[in-house]
């Protein structure tokens, strides 16, 4: 009996492994985004196929099943805001709005404020007085959240907010936080905190869905004033953690109608995750600054029709004329965004890609190596940031526009993760953001060497991990 159960269970996979192979193979040729990611795919498959077929199931989608018929509730939204944002339009429309507009699927406001928020130091007091200040609501994001000395000092604001009758909603990210406890979320919700994970909410099928994470970091105050930017809520965040001593990181505070466009992207994670709309619920017509700044909160993610996330860097980049200063902590680009830095170049700007020296992602870390002879071949500048570890994404172009938020510059923000960059169009902003930059680069070094150079094992890493960049 046990043979003839054996004999079974060999056929049945002799041929049930070859057809889910092609099945797989199938679906990577007709759907995948990119010819890379295609090949890497295909590539997988038939070299280990025992190995590929299971990780294809959990990694090899590039469309998230599910959410796009549950953006329906924000373009009932829209229309309020459409009727707002119409009032607080930019004093002088550029030709470059439009594209950001396209991309945001929103449209550039003026009246908007920023600050920079440099590091933890800065960020987290800022974050948890905002919090304490809150009157009717505060809307949480993140995608690492830690049962350390920062997450219980979130989680002490929101549970004091949440008890003198403030509405407190948190989503975070199941795999960037797959280390918090039981007890922390318990002890929110006994508070009247409302918090959840959307990829334990979604249904069944969005477990086998796990490559697309939602990268958001995001905080809403009464929908007047909104946080976005780097950091995560961790004390590795403000150079605490075991690995790195020192942290650079950059988030930006929000006032005027911007904080609407954050909010909107939060209200439709919260849709997919609850089912819940928030839509009427919320403030939606936060009060314009006098002389801000040109504005767009551009989201992306795997349900986009464009490839938005990739399509904001180039459309930043391909816009210069005289300068294209990118800080990012992992450097894998797709041959788009890295034709758009090579002809800035080309055409004499002055390029220059900002990196950690140190790592936290072996893979990422590598791959990188292989793309900077490329870059460098043009005139695009690399430099390595040397304290620690940065961790911020930020670009600067020319003199009057800063990109400002979540994604980096790798496929992954690109085109598998939920991201939020914010374009700003003020030189005073651009200003600050400028300062800030050259601070950082002289605590940086230009490189000088190229992958030819380096030792074997690294070559050999590098070229390995490059490989796999569609899913880094």
């Amino acid at each position: 009996m046990s043979q003839d159960l054996h004999v079974l269970w060999s056929v049945a996979i002799a041929i049930l492994l070859p057809l889910g192979v092609a099945v797989a193979i199938w679906r990577v040729v007709t759907n995948a985004r990119t010819p890379q990611g295609s090949v890497a795919w295909v590539v997988f498959l038939l070299a280990a196929p025992w190995f590929a077929l299971p990780a294809y199931l959990f990694f090899g989608h590039h469309k998230l099943h599910g959410f796009k018929k549950r953006r329906r509730i924000s373009h009932k939204v829209m229309k309020t805001f459409g009727s707002y944002a119409r009032t607080v339009e930019p004093a002088t429309p550029l030709p470059v709005h439009k594209a950001f507009a396209r991309l945001a699927e929103m449209p550039v406001t003026g009246g908007n404020g920023f600050r920079l928020l440099v590091n933890g130091d800065e960020t987290f007091p800022t974050i948890f007085d905002a919090i304490d200040r809150a009157e009717d609501y505060v809307l949480v994001q993140y995608y690492t959240v830690v049962d350390d000395d920062t997450g219980r000092g979130l989680a002490d604001r929101l549970m004091a907010a949440a008890e003198r009758g403030v509405e407190v909603r948190m989503l975070y990210d199941g795999v960037g936080s797959y280390g918090l406890s039981s007890a922390y979320r318990d002890r929110l919700l006994k508070a009247g905190v409302r918090i959840l994970d959307p990829g334990s909410t979604a249904g069944p099928t969005s477990r086998l869905q796990i490559n697309f994470r939602n990268h958001r970091k995001t905080v809403i105050i009464d929908g007047k004033l909104g946080f976005t930017g780097g950091l995560n809520m961790s004390d590795t965040y403000r150079g605490l953690g075991e690995t790195f001593d020192h942290w650079r990181d950059t988030h930006v505070e929000l006032t005027g109608p911007a904080v609407a466009q954050l909010q909107l992207a939060y209200v439709e994670d919260w849709h997919w995750a609850t089912d819940e709309a928030l839509g009427a619920k919320l403030f939606w017509m936060p009060e314009p600054v006098e002389n801000g700044a040109d504005a767009v909160v551009v989201p992306s993610g795997p349900v986009d029709e464009l490839d938005s996330g990739a399509l904001f860097y180039c459309t930043a980049i391909n816009a210069a004329r005289s300068r294209v200063w990118i800080a990012t902590p992992y450097f894998v680009p797709d041959g788009e965004v890295m034709a758009s830095l090579q002809s800035a170049a080309l055409r004499g700007c002055d390029v220059r890609v900002l990196l950690p020296e140190g790592r936290d992602h072996w893979l990422t870390w590598l791959a990188a190596f292989s793309h900077f002879p490329e870059a460098r071949r043009t005139g695009v500048q690399i430099w390595r940031y040397q304290p620690g570890f940065m961790h911020q994404k930020v670009i600067l172009v020319d003199d009057d526009f800063v990109g400002i938020g979540t994604a980096n510059l790798d496929n992954r923000s690109f085109r598998l993760n939920f991201e939020t960059m914010v374009a700003v169009f003020d030189s005073r902003f651009a200003e600050k953001v400028e300062h800030m930059l050259e601070l950082d680069f002289t605590r940086s070094r230009l490189l000088e060497t190229d992958l030819p150079d380096e030792p074997l094992l690294l070559r050999g890493g590098a070229a390995v991990s490059r490989l796999l960049a569609p899913i880094l």
